[in-house]
């Protein structure tokens, strides 16, 4: 059975949940210095602002934390990409440890997935923890394959006709 949930835009009021999932072991232990990603999440109207950052709502309960960004204005070193608009990331957390493994982190793949569908990009690559198996087994049950020479998991979005 799928999982509702739906994607609100960050705000300031935000801050201090998404400051306690940082902190919390589940989660620190893929995406370590709080203080980077509250840097970016601080930032999100200016420096940052090319990253659309989501709180992830099910059942009227925000439960994790989800983006997505355009990777050429990211310039991350596992990936080249020399055009704007063709290959977007994702990140997601499920801070609530009530809602894990219950199928939300899939969901949210699955939401962020259709939010850069719909921005007209062809690709999005995700680089999880190779030991996060919690993670990467969502990403292939929402159609991503892992490209052993890249390092990546990818999906190829389609063109809606």
């Amino acid at each position: 059975m799928s999982k509702a949930i739906s994607l609100r835009a960050v705000c300031d009021a935000d801050v201090p949940l998404l400051t306690s999932w940082l902190h919390k072991a589940h989660v620190r232990k893929w995406y370590g210095d709080p203080a980077d990603w509250l840097a970016e999440i601080n930032g999100r109207q200016e420096g940052f602002a090319w990253i659309h950052h989501f709180i992830v709502i099910a059942e009227g309960i925000p439960i994790g934390f989800g983006q997505y960004y355009d990777c050429f204005d990211a310039k991350e070193e596992w990936y080249a990409v020399p055009l704007r608009g063709v290959m977007y990331s994702i990140d997601y957390l499920i801070g609530e440890e009530s809602y894990l493994g219950c199928g939300y982190g899939k969901a949210v793949i699955a939401c962020l997935t259709d939010a850069v569908r719909q921005s007209g990009a062809e690709w999005i690559v995700v680089q999880p923890d190779a030991e996060n198996t919690a993670s990467c087994r969502a990403l292939v049950a929402n159609g991503y394959a892992f490209d052993f020479g890249k390092a990546y998991y990818q999906k190829h979005l389609q063109k809606e006709q």
